[in-house]
């Protein structure tokens, strides 16, 4: 099906105004909503470093988007007691590639993103949303961060096993005009390339969502 996007995504002095209020900092330097740490926590080089494993940081950065990770489902990836699948599986998810470059198999339902986005959720205390986040952290230009606002923004089905491939094809149309909107959006914040074109879209959607809703609840610190 489509990705419906409302008319205020596409207006890029709207969307960038979401951008700006989402990076805001209080006085002290400190994050007004703790998610626009995502992507940037530990630092460019650490994330470098360690963008084949999972580390402690990945599931700090995930609580900042609203999923907190019980201690043992943590242990459970950090420190398996068996020969780890998920290290595995996240080395064979390529890191420097963007959704709109990925083919299909690079997300179809046989692919090492989705078979890892499985395995993480069947842990007892991780979940689809809290998978889906894990993945973006680590693969920020592949695969998009997808949770209950976002959802309902982007009016996406209730049973949806079809959000990256959609968001792929929603990128890929008209000569990618999407990706040129949300790069110039991007430009306009004054956001460093290291924030992904889907974390352009997912901000823009949550801010917008939670503003439509009048939920300020989560990704705030």
């Amino acid at each position: 099906m489509a990705l419906k996007l409302p008319a205020a995504l596409l207006d890029r002095a709207n969307a960038a105004g979401l951008l700006r209020r989402y990076w805001a900092t209080h006085p002290d330097g400190s994050p007004v909503y703790s998610g626009s740490r995502f992507e940037r926590l530990g630092g460019r080089g650490g994330r470098r470093v360690a963008e084949n494993r999972f580390t402690a940081e990945d599931f700090v950065a995930v609580a900042m988007l609203s999923v907190s990770v019980r201690a043992h489902a943590v242990l459970r990836v950090l420190e398996p007691t068996e020969p780890s699948p998920y290290n595995r599986l996240l080395h064979e998810i390529p890191a420097d590639l963007d959704l709109v470059d990925a083919g299909p198999e690079h997300i179809a339902q046989d692919s090492p993103a989705w078979e890892l986005w499985t395995r993480l959720q069947e842990i007892r205390g991780i979940g689809p949303v809290g998978a889906g986040k894990l993945l973006a952290r680590k693969r920020p230009r592949l695969l998009p961060v997808y949770d209950s606002v976002t959802k309902k923004v982007f009016q996406r089905p209730v049973r949806d096993l079809a959000f990256w491939s959609d968001v792929r094809t929603e990128l890929r149309r008209d000569q990618r005009s999407l990706v040129a909107h949300f790069e110039a959006v991007r430009e306009t914040a004054e956001l460093g390339k290291d924030i992904s074109v889907l974390r352009i879209l997912d901000t823009t959607a949550w801010l917008h969502g939670t503003d439509v809703m009048g939920n300020q609840s989560g990704r705030s610190s």
